[in-house]
């Protein structure tokens, strides 16, 4: 490559729910663009976040967790993450250092293997933070034996340990060209899903675990207030499955609602530069994860 040639393309990150994705394209990226949750299974989009540098411009793809699929939501999830394999440059499977190497990660490996000739596959051993460098160098070792990598490397979003390296990797694997987005722009998703997203993420921040499936997020209306032009109305719905959860988001009087809607306005309100008035309603769309016409409508 001359010294004056640019690269610019795609890579995504997979690996199992909780893998560390979403977190490690917030901070390559420098800002969040991705939801992230102690939750599997939080993202349900590909989000795009955008790394730029003088040489070269990295589009990050944010994909679902693969898992084994229960409802039809989680089969279009899958499918989704293997259409984003098909288009990217470079992949980089993330196998947390704080968990052994399991079914879940080779069944991955597995699926990679088929496209590895085409597109080159990093080994990322995340969080790296939470672990001995014994145990980091151990993980390695078992990653390693899982398929034939184009690279490996540990990483830590947390404490930044070893970003620049990972992203020297990546950008290396990309083709070269032009610049694919102006300078500037981190995400190139549309605003009303950044904002659903992060009230997805307020809800499903302390409820139960078989909830985080459940939860579906639609904004009706986004609109600067008439007169105004430093507030911006957000009208939502967060849509379960059944009475017994929207209970449980309601929580005792309320008040778990009003939490979730401090929490997100908060959040939305740095994403958009601008105070917000948000007005929540919890609907129930019935089983709306197995039933097609229902997905179509919640945008899946």
């Amino acid at each position: 490559m001359t010294s004056d040639s640019h690269r610019s393309g795609f890579a995504c990150f997979v690996g199992r729910p909780n893998a560390g994705k979403s977190t490690l394209t917030n901070a390559l990226v420098g800002t969040k663009v991705a939801i992230t949750s102690s939750k599997p299974q939080t993202t349900r989009h590909t989000i795009r976040g955008i790394v730029h540098r003088p040489e070269a411009q990295l589009v990050i793809v944010d994909t679902p967790g693969l898992h084994r699929p229960r409802t039809l939501l989680g089969q279009r999830l899958n499918d989704l993450v293997k259409e984003t394999w098909a288009e990217v440059d470079v992949v980089g499977l993330c196998v947390p250092a704080d968990q052994k190497v399991g079914p879940g990660d080779r069944f991955i490996a597995n699926e990679l293997a088929k496209i590895a000739r085409k597109t080159p596959v990093i080994g990322i051993v995340t969080k790296t933070d939470l672990v001995s460098q014994q145990q980091v160098a151990e993980q390695l070792l078992a990653l390693q034996k899982v398929m034939e990598f184009a690279e490996l490397v540990p990483v830590s979003a947390k404490d930044g340990y070893q970003l620049e390296v990972l992203a020297d990797l990546l950008v290396g694997k990309l083709p070269e060209g032009p610049r694919l987005y102006p300078d500037g722009e981190l995400t190139d998703e549309p605003e009303a899903t950044l904002v659903a997203e992060l009230i997805r993420e307020a809800a499903l921040e302390g409820v139960r675990d078989e909830l985080p499936h459940s939860i579906a997020v639609v904004v009706e209306e986004m609109l600067p207030r008439e007169g105004r032009d430093d507030l911006i109305d957000v009208h939502a719905n967060l849509f379960v499955e059944r009475t017994s959860q929207k209970a449980i988001i309601l929580g005792h009087r309320g008040e778990r609602l009003k939490q979730v809607g401090i929490t997100a306005r908060r959040q939305i309100e740095r994403l958009l530069g601008s105070k917000i008035y948000l007005d929540l309603h919890i609907k129930i769309a019935k089983d709306w994860q197995r039933d097609p016409k229902q997905l179509r409508r919640l945008g899946f």
